[in-house]
């Protein structure tokens, strides 16, 4: 029943989202230990998501990206480097997505309410209900990307 109701929120919150066009900022995570990378699945969508989130007033990315870290997975995160800045023109927003790298992490598996499971997907072999833009980093990752981008979600 909680699903139902999470997943009837985040509609009506899209909805909001046509009228308002708001610009958003956010964080998301490329976890990867031993060629596989950490996604996952929320309460309220149906796919598979790097982990992450808003960035809140007064907070930098990489304090961001640990707060979301410890939220969604239990993780405590090393060195975060930056990977790049994309923006995504989806469902009516400008939201700006900041993504940082990490391959020296642990994890409680202690989540959210939020996050339904997560699982770590060899860089080869990745479910098919990755979201897009997502399955687009992982592979810049998997393809050697090391430097900084900046582009479309």
């Amino acid at each position: 029943m909680l699903k139902i109701l999470l997943h009837f929120a985040y509609h009506i919150r899209k909805l909001t989202w046509r009228v308002t066009k708001p610009l958003t900022v956010g964080v998301r995570l490329l976890l990867v230990r031993e060629q596989s990378v950490l996604l996952v699945k929320h309460t309220y969508q149906e796919k598979w998501f790097l982990p992450g989130g808003g960035i809140k007033k007064g907070e930098t990315a990489k304090e961001a990206g640990r707060r979301e870290a410890q939220e969604e997975v239990g993780a405590e995160l090393s060195e975060l480097t930056l990977f790049g800045v994309y923006a995504n023109f989806y469902q009516h927003k400008s939201d700006h997505i900041v993504v940082l790298f990490c391959d020296d992490f642990t994890l409680t598996g202690k989540t959210d309410w939020e996050i339904e499971r997560f699982n770590f997907f060899p860089l080869d072999d990745l479910p098919p209900d990755v979201s897009p833009g997502c399955l687009h980093r992982i592979l810049e990752y998997a393809a050697g990307q090391e430097s900084a981008q900046a582009g479309v979600w």
